[in-house]
């Protein structure tokens, strides 16, 4: 076990045994006092916070994933911080009826945003480390509600959906993510309920970043940040740059759709 500078705590990644304190169940969510809104109940307009749609020619080439030089590389680092909630069932989400990132269709966000989670739940990595995570996932249906998160990136009193949209956040915030707990005495509380919002009112997105990219965030990328924290992945600082859970997101690249050392560490700690 090694301590680094800003406290976090890199374990060698071989024998790694989950957590016990996170072997706890999965309470079914029956919310009889829904908080909604006018907005929940209606729909709105596709153009309501949308990103401008990517000009980029589509036979342009990604951009490739590559490591900062300035820290240590992503299938070296083992740096990992882990919240206090784990999803003991399947997580199912929704997607809102708003502007989408990237201008992306409603349907096209979906794909983008289920790779995303899929990153986390597969625990995708070039690191040589096979799949043994047990999270899950599972995508239910479009919705009118929206993420209970309003425009200072404060959590709202939920609705009973996990639903991923975009709008309004706090300057210089790329996306949220809201949970909502069971207490588990004893053991990591049960997950009820995440909601992710991407950030399209002060910044831009692209699913596809290529050499031509300008001040765009990789919807995958970020996606795959908030599913970490959706699925109990806490930040790592500095010095951790080229994992998937770095507190800050960078433009045009790819890099944090593809989990490091530590992020995989971490998910197998709680799973």
């Amino acid at each position: 076990m090694e301590v680094a500078a800003d406290g976090k705590v890199t374990y060698d990644l071989v024998g790694t045994d989950t957590d016990s304190s996170t072997a706890g169940s999965d309470v079914p969510d029956v919310l009889s006092n829904a908080s909604t809104t006018a907005a929940d109940l209606s729909q709105e307009s596709d153009s309501a916070d949308a990103d401008a749609v990517d000009a980029g020619a589509p036979d342009q080439t990604e951009v490739a994933d590559v490591d900062s030089s300035a820290a240590a590389g992503a299938c070296s680092d083992g740096a990992y911080s882990t919240d206090d909630h784990k999803e003991y069932g399947t997580y199912e989400w929704y997607i809102g009826d708003g502007g989408m990132p990237g201008g992306l269709s409603r349907d096209d966000a979906r794909k983008a945003f289920w790779d995303a989670i899929d990153n986390i739940t597969d625990s995708y990595n070039n690191c040589g480390y096979d799949d043994q995570v047990g999270a899950r996932h599972h995508y239910r249906a479009p919705t009118s509600y929206e993420a209970d998160i309003n425009s200072k990136t404060q959590c709202t009193p939920r609705d009973g959906l996990s639903t991923w949209d975009a709008g309004n956040l706090g300057a210089n915030v790329v996306a949220a993510t809201c949970v909502w707990t069971w207490p588990m005495p004893g053991v990591k509380n049960d997950l009820r309920e995440a909601d992710v919002r991407f950030n399209t009112t002060d910044l831009d997105f692209t699913n596809k970043p290529t050499s031509s990219c300008r001040n765009k965030f990789d919807i995958r990328s970020v996606g795959t940040h908030e599913a970490g924290h959706v699925f109990g992945l806490g930040h790592v600082g500095s010095g951790h740059q080229n994992l998937t859970m770095y507190t800050n997101s960078f433009t045009c690249t790819t890099k944090a759709r593809t989990l490091g050392k530590g992020d995989v560490l971490g998910l197998r700690s709680i799973y």
